[in-house]
């Protein structure tokens, strides 16, 4: 498994500096501190100098502003973004170094003859796909993947082994210390170039469909229940919960453990952080935050406790200031 150097720059562009052979065989693609004289690695941090000077990768991506310490070191590939540029340069060596991704159904899935399927799309091994359901081109479906009753799958999607799109939503009404079902008459919708990471779920609609926009991608373990939209190219990391009927807008960021309650708005461009609980609509965009440091046990119970005399002493010291003033 392996690329020439000048194979890559001639697929990605950038610029080869610093007496690299185009002839050079990239043997894999590695982090700088682990890198080798047969290795590709790339820096997108400044704050990771120290390791660029010490690496020995044959070959680093850096961008304009570190060429001169990358050419200190050795060879290097100048290219505007180096996140981006590993990026694509990780596509280019699974296209030639990763056996062809075989499309058509595999023998031990399952599907209702109703279904469609496109011709170009991959089923994989143990996958169900309900009636009614429609599978896009190019899509693929890893191992143990369910596709519920009338959802459809769009265009290029990737789903990871375990994802379950169009269980029921989370619907009951209460009746005299029981629970009535309500039944879950909608379906999920995901759009193109969608990717969901394992044992994710996307819960169907209520009444209308749930909604995945073109370009989000989800990480594994997240729930999006019934009814919820999530704008385009959005992003979501690992064990996030999205809870009924909430939408968030396009190009929005949800870190990991993050929770955002039913029935909430999130503007364009919002970007939550990891272990955040959204208790209201954000309306503008930007980053928000709301975590409890870690700290010892016995520190944190006293802030803890501190935390819930807040409102009082909020009115103390407001009665204070009153006096003061009639004084």
């Amino acid at each position: 498994m392996s690329l020439l150097l000048g194979h890559i720059v001639d697929a990605l562009g950038g610029s080869l500096e610093g007496g690299a052979a185009r002839d050079a065989v990239i043997s894999r693609i590695a982090p700088l501190e682990v890198a080798g004289p047969g290795d590709l690695s790339f820096l997108s941090n400044p704050r990771y100098q120290q390791q660029l000077a010490a690496s020995r990768a044959a070959c680093v991506i850096v961008a304009p502003a570190m060429r001169e310490a990358a050419l200190a070191r050795g060879a290097c590939i100048v290219a505007d973004n180096p996140y981006v540029y590993f990026a694509r340069a990780t596509q280019l060596w699974r296209q030639h170094n990763a056996p062809a991704v075989q499309g058509g159904v595999h023998p031990s899935a399952v599907v209702d003859p109703s279904a469609h399927v496109d011709a170009t799309a991959t089923v994989g091994p143990l996958c169900v796909v309900e009636r009614g359901a429609h599978i896009g081109a190019g899509t693929v479906l890893k191992s143990r993947v369910t596709v519920g009753e009338g959802c459809r799958i769009g265009a290029r999607c990737i789903l990871h082994s375990g994802v379950v799109i169009g269980a029921d939503g989370f619907g009951f009404a209460p009746d005299r210390g029981q629970w009535v079902k309500i039944e879950q008459l909608g379906a999920v919708h995901i759009g193109d170039d969608v990717e969901i990471g394992a044992n994710t779920c996307v819960d169907r609609g209520a009444l209308l469909d749930t909604v995945i926009e073109d370009g989000v991608k989800l990480d594994n373990l997240i729930q999006v229940g019934h009814n919820v939209r999530i704008g385009k190219h959005s992003a979501m990391a690992g064990c996030v919960g999205i809870a009924g009927s909430a939408t968030i807008g396009a190009h929005c960021t949800v870190g990991g453990g993050a929770i955002v309650l039913g029935h909430l708005e999130l503007a364009d461009n919002v970007h939550i952080s990891a272990a955040t609980v959204v208790t209201r609509s954000l309306t503008q965009p930007g980053q928000y935050t709301g975590m409890f440091p870690i700290d010892d046990n016995a520190r944190w119970e006293k802030n803890a406790a501190t935390l819930k005399q807040l409102h009082s002493l909020r009115e103390r010291i407001k009665a204070l200031e009153q006096a003061l003033k009639a004084a």
